[in-house]
């Protein structure tokens, strides 16, 4: 029963991270609507389907004592605002053309996440995090070199999802829960910026006059919030049923289909400085999956030798001075440690 929930899970992660990936092909379906309408409609219509995902769970008893703290109330509201740029620019980004970018943000995310965690959160690192970081930069500076500019869509992705896990972690909510926070203070000003183009006569939503964008638009729109929610749940229900190492790996799924998306359908130019900058992306990932998968390894080993509670003291294995030192994934800088709704910034 546990192998076949296991596999289960892999399979809710897989179906997860591909639709985040996939979501290059869904945001120009939205045009002509522009990336501010469309941001609005995400933020208004997720509100919706996260309220009916809760209706149908009858999900509710986390919400009066969340009103009784003002300051995780502070830091969801400020995640509102970190996860408002990063969707922001990430719709602008694929519907400019600039896919294979946006994929960027997400693969250098992890980099990002140790450089929070060392400067943040006082964490230390070990050697071969340190060397990935260091071949991260390098790699920043090629593709800088490599697009005549600093890869400012990358990093913009790159530092608000950081910021948005970081503050996420101090949140301590879960993914359906937090999405509905965030969504609860991004609906107002959403709905707002909806109302004045409907009144000004600039708005797509609803326009279903000859001539003009017909109910198949207005229907791609409200899909929004499921199209938000949907990937979530899928992650839910893999985060409790496979190991945290398998979801870190699982989280290059959606920067791979994007990157593939960008260069097969979109046909995004690719000279040889930007695939040396990601080809150094790439070897700084594998060096931290590398680093985290022997890690895990270890603290496995570890765990498997400490003595059972009704061990007696012969039982013990002896753990000396030249025993190696063993950081648990969970005590390292959060390199596999995705915010409960990890993609919900594609």
């Amino acid at each position: 029963m546990q192998e076949s929930e296991a596999r289960r899970g892999f399979w809710f992660g897989v179906a997860s991270y591909g639709m985040w990936g996939l979501f290059p092909l869904y945001w120009p379906l939205l045009k002509p609507s522009g990336a501010g309408e469309i941001l609005a409609n995400r933020m208004v219509w997720s509100l919706v389907a996260v309220v009916v995902i809760l209706a149908a769970q009858r999900h509710w008893g986390w919400i009066p004592a969340l009103l009784r703290q003002p300051r995780r109330l502070a830091l969801i509201a400020l995640a509102a605002a970190v996860i408002s740029v990063n969707w922001g620019v990430y719709i602008w980004g694929v519907n400019s053309d600039h896919v294979v970018e946006t994929s960027l943000g997400y693969f250098i995310n992890p980099l990002v996440t140790i450089a929070f965690g060392v400067l943040v959160l006082h964490e230390r690192l070990r050697p071969a995090q340190w060397a990935a970081v260091a071949v991260g930069a390098l790699a920043v500076l090629v593709l800088s070199i490599g697009y005549g500019r600093l890869p400012w869509i990358a990093l913009t992705l790159a530092f608000s999802f950081g910021s948005y896990g970081l503050i996420k972690k101090k949140v301590g909510l879960g993914g359906l829960e937090s999405l509905a926070g965030e969504t609860a203070f991004q609906f107002l000003p959403a709905l707002g910026f909806l109302l004045y183009l409907a009144t000004t006569g600039s708005g797509t939503l609803g326009r279903t006059e000859p001539g003009s964008y017909g109910w198949g638009h207005t229907v791609l729109l409200v899909l929004c919030g499921v199209v938000t929610a949907v990937p979530l749940l899928a992650f839910g229900a893999a985060a409790v049923r496979v190991p945290l190492t398998t979801l870190g790996l699982l989280q290059y799924l959606a920067p791979v289909f994007q990157f593939g998306l960008g260069i097969a359908v979109f046909h995004e130019r690719m000279p040889p400085a930007r695939w040396a900058g990601f080809a150094l992306v790439w070897a700084a990932l594998a060096l931290l999956s590398w680093d985290a998968l022997r890690t895990a390894r270890a603290a496995a080993a570890v765990r498997a030798a400490a003595p059972s509670p009704t061990a007696g003291p012969s039982d013990a294995v002896p753990l000396d001075a030249a025993s190696p030192t063993v950081v648990p994934p969970t005590a390292a800088p959060q390199v596999f440690v995705l915010p409960e709704d990890p993609r919900v910034g594609s």
